[in-house]
């Protein structure tokens, strides 16, 4: 035709194993187009040829009416460069499979693998790119000719769906150990739970542990089984109906609960609920998530005679401290001893996706956890990066970053890196991550701590090495999340982390660009006694910060014993390890801060679980807040008289910025012996440190010139201390930076480690990649 005219068209986001190419036939069917659309690792290529008008229509279609579950990016012409790529993460199973999944004229009925191009298993299938079945573990499965047929025609939902399959060609559940397979295998573990017992079962990323969320009994014995006394289990609830009856629940809270990709969400429980105490021991909220996954719909719902309860605990499948359970020889390994029954499965998964675990603040997601459904879509930094890296993450929550370009891709969930099992979790991620998205990092970063796994993992690459301060990536983090690369103040509040002094470091204001940082501030130093074991023992803490605030062993000793922190013995031991720098170190930590007030006010003298103390001490002082019914006024509700504003920051003589946090423990111990109310006390607590960092801030802001804000560390998920953050550094014109889809926690500090490790490369001259070993230790990197 005189008219017609040839596109090539290359399309760059997450295109990859979400109905892309199939839905780019049909709009080229609709607009009269010619042509073909191919996967080629970084991008899709379509090329395209029409008359003008039938191409505008193509390319409007192209961009306004994409698949649901893509992310287009940009749209160029094309031209042979070596891109980026685009995983998509697993996505749950949509309305149209689950009406499908029920329907019992449907030859998919009852299917536990059911999926199409809009949803289904996606990373953690994925051996290599671009996204083909060839190139996933459902390889393994031959397409029945029905099933063939829907994937080679576009008229089909199930075009091009790679994980395609049926109740004849599919992958089978079976329990492990017994002889029962598919239906006989799914009717056996719902009566098991519906009896009250616990049962191990293979999902999209891994094993969960299940059992009725109902039952208090089933719940404790969850508990012994998997040594875990109080920290909170996971709660799937059947459906919205019943998250509604145990929760309350927003309207954007319930879009993202129901969306695609269905994670965990912290929700307040209802009164006289059915989700029993045991769950979540003392927590006014409780993690809930709906069904996103076929085989997990068919343990709620099955056409046999059980009648089953309407919400599963469902808690990740591991041993404590390993990472979650993804084949047979794991769970046999490490599950058989917890359960009464393994619901398992052969479709092979190839990489780990825990569930993801997110908060809501002002309305927004506010991520604790970032995996499943969300890992690995990379983040974008503008700053026109070249070069390939990578970051091993932290010791704590670990996850790792690839750096490739402008995008950093953050792992899955892989764990705690103190189980080498953990450690062999996160060689094996790397491997397959860089495989997946082509890439060979030429520096790799890490924690500056000389003893963590992670910085050996790091060593052991053979690539050179950069070191990054903890704090600082958080801060970074925080600044890549937000895609802001001018200079911050940054607040890095956490339990803890190496600093540059070999002291431990957790409570800092620090100016920092991606250049590099200076430390401005921190709270009042501490002793920190007992080695790891205050971490758990927040009575240590307050021990020994008593005996720093009184000066004095018998008046210290009193106050010890009026609190009743410990008895006379362990008191004198705590005092002459003080002496003797015995199993001590100077300490700046806010977490560690957090459990010496919790112990102080007897709300939590020691953890069973990271963060037990310091959680239980704000949910008392939310607690307060809400009694007094002034939540949000910005009302000042505490009873105590107030410390003087000019009190609560000074200058030392180093020049360092020091936050009067003994100050403030000395006023809630006097309070406290005084009998004042420890849930008062607790939001007095928040709200003086709260004032503190705002004054720390407006002094470095003096000092510096900067007048952006940013807000990070594990501390930072405390929504009230971060809510009163914000309130106080907004009213005085701060632009604040806080998270949101990435962990304000040590979940997030890889992207930070890796924009640093990128801004570095991207600094060297050309030629001297390899001839370097650095460490973060000022506002310039040093060769």
């Amino acid at each position: 035709m005189k008219d017609c005219k040839t596109l090539s068209i290359r399309v760059y986001g997450i295109v990859q194993g979400v109905g892309f190419r199939p839905t780019v036939s049909r709009h080229a069917d609709k607009n009269h187009i010619r042509g073909s659309v191919c996967n080629k690792g970084p991008y899709v290529e379509i090329w395209a040829q029409g008359s003008e008008s039938e191409l505008e229509g193509f390319l409007y279609d192209l961009e306004h009416n994409p698949p649901k579950r893509s992310s287009i990016l940009k749209i160029i012409e094309s031209e042979h460069v070596q891109g980026e790529i685009f995983v998509s993460p697993d996505i749950a199973i949509c309305p149209e499979c689950k009406r499908e999944l029920f329907d019992k004229n449907n030859r998919r009925y009852l299917h536990p693998f059911i999926n199409c191009t809009c949803c289904g298993p996606r990373l953690t299938i994925l051996d290599s790119m671009p996204y083909d079945r060839v190139r996933t573990s459902m390889g393994e499965f031959p397409m029945c000719p029905e099933c063939e047929y829907e994937y080679t025609h576009a008229e089909t939902r199930r075009y091009d769906a790679q994980p395609v399959c049926c109740n004849e060609c599919g992958p089978e559940v079976y329990l492990i150990g017994r002889d029962e397979r598919g239906r006989a295998a799914i009717t056996y573990t719902r009566q098991v739970i519906h009896d009250g017992g616990v049962a191990a079962i293979k999902g999209i990323g891994g094993f969960h542990l299940c059992c009725d969320a109902s039952n208090q009994e089933a719940v404790e014995r969850l508990r012994k089984l998997k040594t875990r006394p109080a920290k909170p289990f996971a709660v799937m609830m059947r459906d919205m109906e019943t998250t509604e009856r145990e929760c309350e629940i927003t309207k954007v809270q319930k879009e993202v609960l129901d969306g695609h990709q269905k994670p965990i969400i912290l929700l307040k429980r209802k009164p006289n609920g059915m989700v029993c105490g045991a769950v979540a021991p003392d927590n006014p909220k409780v993690g809930v998530m709906l069904p996103y996954a076929p085989l997990q719909l068919l343990i709620f719902t099955y056409d046999d005679d059980i009648v089953m309860p309407d919400c599963l605990v469902m808690t990740s499948g591991n041993t404590s401290g390993a990472p979650i359970c993804r084949d047979d020889n794991d769970a046999i390994t490490e599950l058989s001893k917890m359960c009464d029954v393994i619901l398992s499965h052969n479709r092979m998964i190839r990489i780990r996706a825990d569930d993801s675990v997110m908060d809501f603040f002002e309305e927004k997601p506010y991520m604790i956890r970032r995996s499943r459904g969300y890992a690995p879509l990379p983040f974008m930094v503008s700053k026109g990066f070249k070069g390939e890296v990578l970051a091993v993450g932290g010791e704590l929550k670990n996850t790792f970053c690839i750096g490739k370009n402008d995008l950093f891709y953050q792992s899955p969930y892989i764990g705690d890196m103190e189980d080498l099992r953990t450690v062999k979790a996160l060689k094996e991620s790397i491997t397959r991550m860089e495989t997946l998205l082509e890439t060979k990092p030429t520096i790799v970063a890490c924690d500056m701590h000389p003893k963590y796994n992670t910085t050996y993992v790091a060593q052991e690459i053979g690539i050179p090495v950069l070191q990054v301060q903890h704090h600082y990536a958080h801060i970074l983090s925080c600044m890549a999340e937000n895609d802001y690369s001018d200079p911050v103040i940054g607040v890095s509040f956490d339990g803890t982390g190496y600093g540059i002094d070999a002291t431990i470091w957790g409570g800092e204001l620090l100016e920092v660009t991606y250049d590099g940082f200076e430390r401005l501030g921190s709270i009042k130093p501490f002793v920190q006694i007992g080695g790891d074991m205050s971490a758990k023992e927040g009575w240590r803490i307050a021990v020994s910060m008593i005996y720093s605030i009184y000066k004095d062993k018998v008046k210290a000793a009193e106050v010890v014993r009026q609190l009743k922190l410990c008895d006379k013995k362990n008191c004198d031991v705590q005092f002459m390890m003080a002496d003797n720098k015995i199993n001590s170190i100077t300490s700046t930590s806010a977490g560690r801060l957090f459990d010496a007030v919790s112990a102080i006010l007897n709300i939590r003298k020691q953890s069973s679980f990271e963060g037990e103390a310091s959680t239980t001490l704000e949910f008392a002082a939310e607690a307060y807040e809400e009694k007094c019914a002034v939540r949000n006024s910005g009302s000042k509700i505490s009873d105590v008289d107030s410390i003087e504003l000019s009190n609560l920051v000074y200058e030392n003589s180093d020049g360092q910025l020091i936050l009067a946090t003994d100050v403030l423990v000395k006023k809630i111990i006097e309070e406290t012996l005084a009998g004042k109310d420890a849930a008062m006390l607790a939001y007095f607590f928040h709200e003086k440190l709260s004032d503190m960092i705002a004054a720390g801030c407006i002094q470095a802001s003096r000092n510096t010139g900067i007048k952006t804000i940013a807000l990070s560390g594990g501390v930072y998920q405390n929504q009230l201390l971060l809510k009163m953050s914000l309130e106080r550094l907004r009213k005085l014109g701060f632009k604040v930076l806080i998270h949101s889809l990435l962990p304000p926690n040590d979940g997030g500090i890889a992207l930070g480690q890796a924009v640093a490790a990128m801004r570095h490369i991207n600094k060297l001259k050309k030629g001297e990649e390899n001839n370097y070993v650095c460490r973060f230790t000022s506002k310039s990197c040093k060769d």
